[in-house]
């Protein structure tokens, strides 16, 4: 395929996956259809898609990395992070109405958001970098939701979905990282009250703030960077669980606070 009709497909597939998330459907899994497309035909795929956000009057306000812990990854068949963007229409600030967001087929992942109060400009950014650069952390819930069918993703395919984002809450708590030993954090969910799932740091990548550093090289590649400000979802540190009406999780960041998603 010539550079100008690759080009014109990745166009036509941005605006599929941007009809799909504005009007909650799923479409049928891209490297499907298309078994040549590469991870960075997927990533001029999402700067599409994101373009179009942009038009619609949202704006970028922090990236994600995602697909970054051992169960996250069997559970998806996605063996290596993806990466995405933040909008603000995407950070939620009380309860999460389901169809208002056109969720189609939402999980729930506890993590831990960095806030910036300096860029990162990779390559060659260290987790030291991340600690130094970060103001604060906070518990989040990042809600996943694919606009691919069933969740039958590859990496192409999450990486042109914006790293299959759907939105996110941040709970009020906040942390200097330096205070803490990021790795040894212990994550606690509840679904509905019940107990779901515990995790610690160390199973993103080791370290959060690794994982931002990952996330940070690998965006500085394409000549993009983590900025001031920026809010960057730093991957989960439990397995993904489906959310539908009227469910309602807590996760509690030991030594930091809590943070919860009210679905309605």
């Amino acid at each position: 395929m010539s550079a100008a009709a690759n080009a014109g497909l990745n166009e036509r597939l941005a605006e599929e996956l941007y009809a799909a998330l504005r009007d909650g459907r799923s479409v049928v899994p891209l490297i499907e259809r298309f078994p040549a497309l590469t991870i960075d035909d997927a990533y001029q795929i999402s700067l599409g898609a994101l373009a179009r956000r942009r038009q619609d009057g949202e704006r970028v306000i922090g990236k994600k990395i995602g697909v970054t812990s051992k169960p996250v990854q069997d559970m998806l068949g996605v063996h290596q992070p993806d990466f995405g963007f933040l909008t603000d229409r995407m950070w939620i600030k009380g309860e999460i109405d389901i169809a208002a967001n056109t969720l189609i087929q939402p999980r729930a992942e506890a993590e831990i958001a960095f806030v910036l109060k300096h860029s990162l400009n990779g390559p060659g950014v260290t987790a030291a970098d991340v600690m130094a650069a970060t103001d604060y952390i906070a518990p989040c819930f990042e809600i996943v939701d694919s606009r691919i069918r069933d969740w039958k993703i590859g990496i192409v395919d999450t990486v042109a979905d914006n790293a299959s984002c759907g939105v996110f809450v941040i709970g009020e708590a906040r942390a200097d990282p330096r205070d803490h030993d990021l790795p040894a954090l212990h994550v606690t969910v509840t679904k509905n009250g019940a107990p779901l799932s515990e995790g610690l740091g160390s199973a993103v990548q080791g370290d959060p703030a690794q994982a931002v550093a990952w996330l940070a090289n690998t965006l500085g590649a394409y000549g993009v960077t983590l900025d001031a400000g920026d809010v960057i979802l730093s991957g989960s540190l439990v397995p993904l669980e489906s959310a539908v009406q009227g469910d309602v999780f807590e996760m509690t960041l030991h030594g930091i606070g809590t943070c919860e998603a009210r679905f309605v």
